[in-house]
């Protein structure tokens, strides 16, 4: 170890010491791959790999005996929950994007179907393609602060769906769940008797009347897992370092072996480069809540900003104020333009003709509809949003000179 911090593997059970039984199988595993004249034992392959004998060591250590075991973000992702994560709740990832296939490839079985809310993140229909879970789709409602549909939740929900995917603070829509609302979800989900996958890499990011609400707390009630990341909070994009946590003080996870099933996926998988997980714990000690006020206060202000000027501009319609993530979806109204056939149409001559590059609706899940990102400095912002303005104009039958330099929203 190394300055009380370690790697991936080592984060899984800690708590108890190993079993007879489990090194016993440890032993039978490593005897019979001694045995074999074969390269590869499929026995032995389906339960001994390295990373699972580390871990299961590192299980047998006392933290008793006066020596320094660091949880690394258990801690931290446990403050404001009614119970305390363990560091067998936490697993650290490749950036969300790997906790997002962890939670997929964990619940993946025949014939099984997963709950995706449109608009939402593209990934995880491209997750499920592979892990062959089928996707269906429930609407959020943009009049309503885009909230989740639970009617329509509840109706698409059957004995073969296994989770419903939330995500908050949204992303694309900038909006944030009250507690209220979670708590719904929550309710809604126990009485399917699905699991939630909490995608919260925007967690705390939130400059509104909503504050950030984990969807954890309500782990007592539904089995829940939650995703997140660095990047987004503490502004470093790249990093690649985020986190898988089972949020289920009631061991119901246990029960159909799912953690089995996340920890073999932890023994074949590559985690977070070890330096990135080393500066973790400084990161969440050290890091002044100033910093974090300063990124909300700019956050806010550009929120302000992108819902006034969107709303100032012929042809579009921003139904929602953001008051999260770094996001927000905005209405296309075609009838107004004169030569503009789509969401597609409208960002690609817009990028031609403004050097303005925003995303296309439909691949959100939305037809129609723009996202634009409101995460720039205020001058840039405001610059590509009259460039917007003026595009708009003189597609409805105006006409302005078009601006050269490029910005993308």
């Amino acid at each position: 170890m190394n300055d009380g911090w370690f790697s991936m593997s080592s984060l899984v059970l800690l708590a108890q010491p190993i079993t007879e039984e489990e090194k016993q199988e440890m032993e039978n595993g490593i005897e019979k791959r001694e045995n074999s004249n074969e390269l590869i034992d499929d026995d032995a392959n389906s339960g001994i790999t390295i990373k699972g004998i580390l871990s299961l060591i590192m299980s047998n250590i006392d933290e008793n005996n006066g020596k320094r075991v660091i949880k690394l973000v258990a801690d931290y992702l446990s403050q404001g929950f009614p119970y305390e994560l363990g560091a067998d709740d936490v697993y650290l990832t490749s950036g969300c994007t790997q906790a997002i296939d962890v939670a997929l490839t964990t619940l993946a079985r025949p014939g099984a179907n997963i709950l995706l809310p449109r608009p939402g993140f593209p990934i995880y229909e491209l997750c499920a393609s592979f892990r062959n879970l089928e996707v269906r789709h429930f609407n959020l409602i943009p009049d309503k602060g885009w909230q989740v549909d639970l009617d329509a939740v509840e109706a698409l929900a059957d004995h073969n769906t296994v989770a419903m995917v939330i995500i908050n603070p949204g992303n694309p829509c900038g909006n944030v769940y009250s507690r209220r609302h979670l708590e719904k979800i929550a309710e809604l989900a126990k009485k399917l008797g699905i699991i939630v996958i909490a995608d919260e890499v925007y967690g705390h990011l939130t400059f509104g009347n909503n504050p950030f609400v984990p969807m954890g707390i309500f782990g007592s009630m539904v089995p829940v897992f939650t995703l997140g990341s660095l990047s987004k909070r503490w502004i470093v994009p790249g990093w690649r370092l985020g986190w898988f946590v089972t949020c289920d003080p009631n061991g119901r996870f246990k029960n159909p072996k799912v953690i089995e099933r996340i920890k073999k996926y932890f023994d074949i998988s590559s985690g977070p480069a070890t330096i990135i997980q080393a500066a973790v714990p400084r990161i969440f000690e050290l890091t002044e809540e100033v910093f974090f006020r300063k990124v909300l206060n700019l956050l806010k202000q550009t929120a302000n900003i992108c819902y006034k000027k969107v709303n100032e501009t012929p042809c579009l319609t921003c139904p929602y104020k953001p008051e999260g993530s770094m996001a927000v979806m905005v209405k296309l109204n075609l009838s107004q333009l004169e030569d503009i056939s789509d969401d597609i149409d409208f960002a690609f001559k817009l990028a031609m003709e403004e050097s303005v590059i925003i995303l296309p609706g439909v691949t959100v899940g939305l037809k129609n509809w723009i996202r634009i990102t409101f995460a720039a400095d205020p001058s840039s912002l405001i610059e590509g949003l009259e460039r917007i303005n003026s595009f708009c104009k003189r597609h409805a039958g105006g006409s302005e000179e078009s601006p050269s330099l490029g910005i993308n929203l």
